[in-house]
């Protein structure tokens, strides 16, 4: 049979899916490798946040003494690759606190999130958490409160600043096999945990470190660190334009610079304040399918900052930053999940700086910017929409990054590869037509195709455990190569591909 050619190049010959038929649009891959995607683009950070949302201590069965497994059922779904432990909990935490029996563990005052930690969820059940939903564990140590006094001691007058002594007797208790402390405690492997982040939203308030005092204590405690376990890979902090000045102080001792990243719409008289967003549909649509342009552009500034550097960019904390209660319920819209779509696509365009990224807070009971929500006192833990993204796309995507080269502007595409296998990952930006395309992969012919679809009302909202709601619809890619992206969707796709054309020209040259 011979091969039908669509214009962009495109081979549908025959074998599981015959011979083509051009449709009015098309969708095209160009299958060649352009950069290495991270893995750690589906990150997630766990922190104690007091009163604020009952977060890791709702997630712990204080009866059972366990993890609920209802949490881990609904992780394990999402399905981190990484969990730092910490956020602005690390500039007044004392590790040690957290070891040992814990009957003889102390409380502490959690200074920013209000109430008392128990301390009951401590190093070793962390990484136990992380063993057990397959993602790698890493912390964000006390980097001297940040500099910030008033998270140097608490009411009471204990001191709760830590120096990089402590830092690395941290790395030396996770990596060192011989750590006898550790050993005590029960752990006789070593958790050989390779990342550590040093400072954490450092920048953000003028009353802390200035970005000379920052890069130099950066680097004493890197060198405290890496004296522990000289095999780590560091994190420092560099936002707030603070990247360039920590580079050129700090950087042969670091791999990545950490920023974070809270948005709107960016477009003006938002709608997604409140309970606003469901007044006028369309609207809220606009303003959500505008909200990844504020990422957009904020990588392209960091790349600017850091040109030249041997370096990787790591957003270990992002999302949307809506006021009204409970962080604003249009989060959890279906909308919401487009949008947030969209937005880890541009994650992935920029995948060849930026190494580590999330776009959720993890778990809680309350905030709807969490991945996890957890009923309580009892229920079962559920994925919100940002969540069943993350999901989705993260087990379906390739190693290595692809372009796309042709694509309806209705659509938003990003496209990856390992091997043979071609993947996609399809936004329908319109929020009631569908759109109907030919796939192809220039110059391959494809053997067979997979869709993985998540499609709902765009008013939808998650608000308690429901299976059977927004879970992934699969289906195979009919022989004509052609596919109808349904409004409001968010889509893998899986392309295997015959590469003898590939292999052929490969060996001509």
């Amino acid at each position: 049979m011979a091969a039908a050619h669509t214009p962009g190049g495109n081979t549908w010959a025959g074998g599981a899916l015959g011979s083509g038929v051009q449709a009015e649009a098309s969708l095209t891959v160009d299958p060649q490798p352009r950069f290495a995607l991270s893995p750690y683009l589906y990150m997630q950070f766990m922190e104690p946040l007091g009163v604020t949302d009952s977060s890791v201590e709702a997630a712990w069965s204080h009866r059972g003494k366990c993890w609920r497994e209802d949490v881990i059922a609904a992780t394990r779904r999402l399905g981190p690759t990484l969990i730092r432990w910490g956020g602005c909990l690390c500039s007044y935490y004392r590790w040690k606190e957290g070891i040992g029996p814990r009957q003889q563990r102390k409380p502490m005052l959690n200074m920013c999130w209000g109430g008392v930690e128990t301390n009951q969820i401590g190093t070793h059940e962390f990484v136990d958490f992380c063993r057990q939903v397959g993602a790698e564990p890493f912390y964000c140590v006390n980097f001297e409160s940040d500099g910030r006094k008033n998270w140097m001691q608490d009411p009471t007058g204990a001191v709760r600043t830590a120096g990089p002594e402590e830092a690395a007797a941290w790395v030396d208790y996770c990596n060192n096999s011989h750590n006898a402390e550790r050993r005590r405690n029960g752990a006789a492997e070593p958790f050989g945990l390779r990342l550590w982040q040093i400072g954490n939203e450092t920048s953000y308030d003028a009353n802390g470190f200035d970005v000379e005092t920052a890069a130099r204590r950066t680097v004493t405690f890197a060198e405290a660190m890496r004296g522990a376990d000289p095999t780590i890979e560091l994190i420092g902090w560099g936002d707030s334009g603070w990247a360039r000045r920590m580079i050129e102080v700090a950087g042969e001792h670091l791999q990545y610079l950490a920023f974070h990243h809270h948005f709107d719409s960016g477009l003006k008289d938002s709608p997604l304040h409140g309970i606003a967003y469901r007044k006028d549909p369309d609207l809220t649509w606009q303003h959500l399918m505008n909200a990844h342009r504020s990422l957009d552009e904020r990588l392209r500034q960091l790349r600017e900052e850091i040109k030249g550097a041997k370096i990787g960019l790591a957003m270990t904390e992002g999302h949307f930053a809506l006021p009204g209660r409970n962080r604003c319920e249009v989060l959890s819209t279906w909308a919401t999940g487009v949008a947030y779509a969209r937005l880890h696509n541009v994650q992935s365009r920029h995948g060849d700086i930026l190494k580590i990224a999330t776009l959720a807070d993890f778990c809680g009971t309350r905030w709807q910017v969490n991945a996890v929500m957890i009923p309580v006192p009892g229920g079962q833990s559920f994925l919100m929409p940002v969540a069943r993204i993350m999901g989705l796309f993260r087990h379906h995507t390739g190693e290595q990054a692809t372009k796309v080269a042709r694509c309806p502007d209705a659509l938003d595409v990003t496209a990856s590869r390992t091997k043979d296998r071609v993947y996609l990952h399809v936004v329908n930006t319109e929020r009631k037509k569908a759109v109907d395309v030919t796939l192809g992969v220039e110059g391959q012919r494809i053997a067979s195709g997979k869709v993985f679809t998540l499609a709902a009302d765009p008013e939808f909202e998650v608000f308690e455990h429901r299976p059977d709601v927004l879970e992934p619809v699969e289906a195979a890619l009919p022989a004509t190569g052609r596919w109808n992206f349904p409004a409001a969707s968010v889509s893998a796709v899986e392309l295997d591909i015959d590469n003898a054309q590939e292999q052929a020209q490969s060996m001509a040259e």
